[in-house]
């Protein structure tokens, strides 16, 4: 096409074709980041998960195409995506105690989804429910019918074995969530298949 274009250019003394009209074909595709949205129960039986949240949080907040969402959550609900980059002010930050509103949680962090076949939201609790547990697989299956890639982290004890709520967690699955116990390292390697 460069070719064709610039013909008329030909210079029949230098025996050179001038170029004044490249034409570029882009291979490139516009790709759209992934918001990845961290909802974290810090109710009093999760403080051994904390530590493991906070620094999830800040590796993912370091990576680039990455939108990253720190949400925490006991019954009240409190967004820390603006310090989601520093795991020490995090741990500063979050208080435990208190019971467990996951369904609360869920329908905040919905309403914070623009894109919902580019969005992971990732549930790090024991899947104890002390609020509405109809609300919450409601919001689960709307969730998945609308294309967000939804992860539950099941809550590790101080020797990293798993500890929740195993018929909920289940409820949580047949509504299109992956559930899974996973240490950090292993945490990675899932949101990065999930992304691809």
């Amino acid at each position: 096409a460069t070719i064709s274009a610039d013909l008329k250019h030909f210079d029949p003394e230098r025996k050179k074709l001038l170029i004044e009209t490249p034409i570029f074909n882009s291979r490139s595709q516009l790709q759209f980041p992934w918001d990845i949205i961290l909802c974290v129960d810090q109710s009093a039986s999760m403080d051994s998960s904390i530590m493991y949240a906070a620094v999830c949080t800040s590796i993912l907040a370091s990576l680039p195409s990455v939108n990253v969402h720190l949400v925490v959550f006991d019954t009240q609900v409190v967004d820390l995506t603006h310090m989601a980059h520093d795991p020490v002010e995090v741990l500063m930050t979050v208080q435990l105690g208190g019971g467990t509103d996951i369904a609360k949680a869920m329908q905040y962090c919905e309403q914070k989804i623009k894109n919902p076949s580019r969005t992971i939201l990732a549930l790090i609790s024991d899947f104890c429910e002390g609020g509405s547990l109809s609300e919450l697989l409601a919001t689960v299956s709307r969730l998945n019918e609308s294309q967000v890639k939804l992860l539950g982290l099941a809550a590790l004890n101080e020797a990293a074995q798993p500890e929740y709520d195993i018929q909920i967690g289940q409820k949580l699955a047949n509504r299109g969530m992956h559930v899974a116990a996973l240490t950090p390292e292993h945490f990675a390697d899932w949101i990065a298949e999930v992304m691809q």
